[in-house]
Protein backbone atom coordinates (compact mmCIF):
# COMPACT_ATOMS: atom_id res chain seq x y z
CA UNK A 1 0.00 0.00 0.00
CA UNK A 2 0.92 3.65 -0.77
CA UNK A 3 0.83 4.34 3.43
CA UNK A 4 3.26 1.19 3.74
CA UNK A 5 6.02 2.44 1.48
CA UNK A 6 5.85 5.97 2.77
CA UNK A 7 6.43 5.04 5.93
CA UNK A 8 9.56 3.19 5.18
CA UNK A 9 10.77 6.27 3.49
CA UNK A 10 10.11 8.28 6.26
CA UNK A 11 11.69 5.60 8.96
CA UNK A 12 14.89 5.52 9.84
CA UNK A 13 15.31 1.49 8.79
CA UNK A 14 18.60 0.33 7.50
CA UNK A 15 18.90 0.94 3.95
CA UNK A 16 18.77 -2.48 2.37
CA UNK A 17 15.81 -3.34 4.54
CA UNK A 18 13.99 -0.13 2.99
CA UNK A 19 15.24 -0.72 -0.83
CA UNK A 20 13.86 -4.58 -0.56
CA UNK A 21 10.86 -3.30 0.21
CA UNK A 22 10.64 -1.04 -2.47
CA UNK A 23 11.08 -3.13 -5.05
CA UNK A 24 7.42 -4.60 -4.99
CA UNK A 25 6.76 -1.79 -7.20
CA UNK A 26 3.52 0.31 -7.66
CA UNK A 27 2.86 3.72 -9.43
CA UNK A 28 0.17 5.55 -7.34
CA UNK A 29 2.19 6.64 -4.52
CA UNK A 30 4.83 8.21 -6.90
CA UNK A 31 1.77 9.99 -9.17
CA UNK A 32 -0.08 10.98 -5.59
CA UNK A 33 3.43 12.76 -4.53
CA UNK A 34 4.33 13.91 -8.42
CA UNK A 35 1.11 15.99 -8.73
CA UNK A 36 1.06 16.93 -4.99
CA UNK A 37 4.26 18.13 -5.40
CA UNK A 38 3.85 20.07 -8.93
CA UNK A 39 0.34 21.51 -7.19
CA UNK A 40 2.31 22.55 -4.21
CA UNK A 41 4.86 24.49 -6.80
CA UNK A 42 2.06 25.50 -9.00
CA UNK A 43 0.77 27.06 -6.22
CA UNK A 44 3.34 29.82 -5.95
CA UNK A 45 3.87 30.91 -9.28
CA UNK A 46 2.57 34.48 -9.40
CA UNK A 47 0.11 33.99 -12.27
CA UNK A 48 -1.68 31.74 -14.02
CA UNK A 49 0.27 30.76 -16.69
CA UNK A 50 3.72 30.37 -14.94
CA UNK A 51 1.25 28.22 -12.58
CA UNK A 52 1.04 25.18 -15.53
CA UNK A 53 4.98 25.94 -16.25
CA UNK A 54 5.75 25.12 -13.40
CA UNK A 55 3.37 22.06 -12.81
CA UNK A 56 4.45 20.73 -16.10
CA UNK A 57 8.07 20.90 -14.85
CA UNK A 58 7.54 19.56 -12.04
CA UNK A 59 5.78 16.61 -13.85
CA UNK A 60 8.39 16.08 -16.79
CA UNK A 61 11.36 16.38 -14.63
CA UNK A 62 10.47 13.33 -12.19
CA UNK A 63 9.45 10.91 -14.75
CA UNK A 64 11.93 11.67 -17.36
CA UNK A 65 14.68 12.43 -14.39
CA UNK A 66 13.53 8.75 -13.76
CA UNK A 67 14.06 7.02 -16.86
CA UNK A 68 17.53 8.80 -16.77
CA UNK A 69 18.50 7.37 -13.88
CA UNK A 70 16.93 3.62 -14.97
CA UNK A 71 18.83 4.04 -17.86
CA UNK A 72 22.36 4.82 -15.93
CA UNK A 73 21.93 1.93 -14.07
CA UNK A 74 21.50 -0.13 -17.39
CA UNK A 75 24.28 1.32 -18.33
CA UNK A 76 26.33 0.01 -15.28
CA UNK A 77 25.16 -3.19 -15.84
CA UNK A 78 22.53 -3.32 -13.31
CA UNK A 79 19.33 -5.65 -12.81
CA UNK A 80 16.54 -2.93 -13.03
CA UNK A 81 13.12 -2.32 -14.73
CA UNK A 82 11.76 1.51 -15.10
CA UNK A 83 8.75 0.86 -13.23
CA UNK A 84 10.76 -0.07 -10.06
CA UNK A 85 12.99 2.73 -10.76
CA UNK A 86 9.70 5.51 -10.96
CA UNK A 87 8.68 3.38 -7.81
CA UNK A 88 11.99 4.50 -5.53
CA UNK A 89 12.55 7.66 -6.45
CA UNK A 90 8.89 8.79 -6.69
CA UNK A 91 8.46 7.52 -3.12
CA UNK A 92 11.43 9.04 -2.17
CA UNK A 93 10.91 12.42 -2.76
CA UNK A 94 8.02 12.30 0.06
CA UNK A 95 10.11 14.42 2.17
CA UNK A 96 10.99 16.97 -0.63
CA UNK A 97 6.88 17.20 -0.88
CA UNK A 98 6.86 18.26 2.98
CA UNK A 99 9.58 20.46 2.62
CA UNK A 100 8.05 22.42 0.00
CA UNK A 101 4.66 22.30 1.98
CA UNK A 102 6.43 23.59 4.70
CA UNK A 103 8.27 26.06 2.86
CA UNK A 104 4.76 27.29 1.04
CA UNK A 105 3.52 28.01 4.61
CA UNK A 106 5.96 29.62 6.34
CA UNK A 107 7.59 32.10 3.08
CA UNK A 108 10.76 32.44 5.02
CA UNK A 109 13.88 32.37 3.14
CA UNK A 110 16.27 30.63 5.30
CA UNK A 111 13.70 28.34 6.98
CA UNK A 112 13.48 27.22 3.12
CA UNK A 113 16.54 26.59 2.85
CA UNK A 114 16.60 24.90 6.02
CA UNK A 115 13.97 22.69 4.56
CA UNK A 116 14.51 21.89 1.65
CA UNK A 117 18.29 21.04 2.61
CA UNK A 118 16.66 18.22 4.91
CA UNK A 119 14.37 17.39 3.05
CA UNK A 120 17.13 16.46 0.18
CA UNK A 121 19.54 14.70 2.55
CA UNK A 122 16.34 12.45 3.33
CA UNK A 123 15.57 11.90 0.35
CA UNK A 124 18.89 10.62 -1.07
CA UNK A 125 19.30 8.69 1.87
CA UNK A 126 15.93 6.48 1.25
CA UNK A 127 16.52 6.19 -2.01
CA UNK A 128 20.22 4.78 -1.13
CA UNK A 129 19.44 0.98 -0.14
CA UNK A 130 18.09 0.40 -3.03
CA UNK A 131 20.36 2.24 -5.84
CA UNK A 132 23.38 0.59 -4.01
CA UNK A 133 21.81 -3.05 -4.35
CA UNK A 134 20.99 -2.12 -8.39
CA UNK A 135 24.59 -1.87 -9.77
CA UNK A 136 27.91 -3.40 -9.01
CA UNK A 137 29.92 -2.59 -5.76
CA UNK A 138 32.66 -0.56 -7.91
CA UNK A 139 30.29 1.24 -9.84
CA UNK A 140 27.93 2.57 -7.37
CA UNK A 141 29.40 5.99 -7.00
CA UNK A 142 28.50 6.56 -10.17
CA UNK A 143 25.24 5.01 -9.71
CA UNK A 144 24.46 7.56 -6.52
CA UNK A 145 25.48 10.59 -8.45
CA UNK A 146 22.53 10.81 -11.28
CA UNK A 147 20.34 10.20 -8.29
CA UNK A 148 21.40 12.82 -5.95
CA UNK A 149 21.29 14.87 -8.74
CA UNK A 150 17.85 13.99 -9.60
CA UNK A 151 16.61 14.78 -6.35
CA UNK A 152 19.29 18.37 -6.32
CA UNK A 153 17.09 19.48 -9.40
CA UNK A 154 13.67 18.99 -7.46
CA UNK A 155 15.28 20.61 -4.58
CA UNK A 156 16.65 23.71 -6.63
CA UNK A 157 13.26 23.93 -8.09
CA UNK A 158 11.52 24.16 -4.78
CA UNK A 159 13.67 26.49 -3.59
CA UNK A 160 13.05 28.97 -6.78
CA UNK A 161 9.15 28.29 -6.49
Amino acid sequence: SVAHKLMYVMMPVQATDRGRQLKDWDLWGPLLLCLALGLIISAQAPDPNQASYAFADIFVVVWVGSGVVTLNALLLQGKVSFFQTVCVLGYCIFPLVIAAFCAMLLQIDWVKVLFVAAGLGWSAKASLGFITELVPEEKKLLGIYPVWLFYAAIAWMILLA
